[in-house]
């Protein structure tokens, strides 16, 4: 292959694309959050990703599970729990098994602020999705996304779904 080979550019211009989506609904979400709740798209992320830990299989997260889900490094992961924790929002104790391993948990001043931004959140993924779905280089990667969350309710609710 070459630089100049066909498949390779439209990897490259594919790549581009996504990469122009996730920073438009990212920036959209990051400003309708700090804005309505003083929060970061970060903070959201890692309190709604502790929030959920006790659904699943396991229990508690460990510190570099919580660091994949939220895409940061772990120490960049330490940095903002604590950073939550200062604000009230998190909470660590020792692990009762072991003595090494520390939890982390929403407070239920986080549990309220994730339940106000999530309807923030929502809202603007929805409406930065809507703006890229008219732009003809994003439609397709919006389609795409939309046939992914009509996947996921037809495995919820045990069916085909109809938009």
């Amino acid at each position: 292959m070459t630089a100049t080979d066909p498949s390779m550019t439209a990897l490259a211009n594919s790549w581009s694309a996504l990469s122009l989506l996730h920073g438009r609904i990212e920036n959209r979400i990051e400003s309708a959050l700090q804005s309505g709740h003083e929060l970061s798209v970060r903070e959201y992320s890692l309190l709604d990703v502790l929030n959920r830990q006790h659904d699943g299989e396991g229990g508690h997260l460990q510190m570099r599970q919580v660091a994949d889900a939220v895409v940061l490094s772990q120490s960049a992961t330490t940095r903002l729990v604590t950073r939550l924790e200062d604000r009230g929002l998190l909470a660590r104790y020792l692990c009762p098994t072991d003595r090494r391993g520390i939890y982390t948990d929403v407070t239920d001043a986080g549990r309220r602020l994730l339940e106000e931004a999530r309807p923030t959140h929502n809202a603007a993924l929805r409406e930065a999705l809507d703006e890229a779905a008219t732009e003809p280089v994003l439609a397709p990667l919006v389609d795409a996304i939309r046939q992914l969350q009509d996947s996921d309710r037809a495995d919820t609710a045990g069916g085909p779904t109809r938009r």
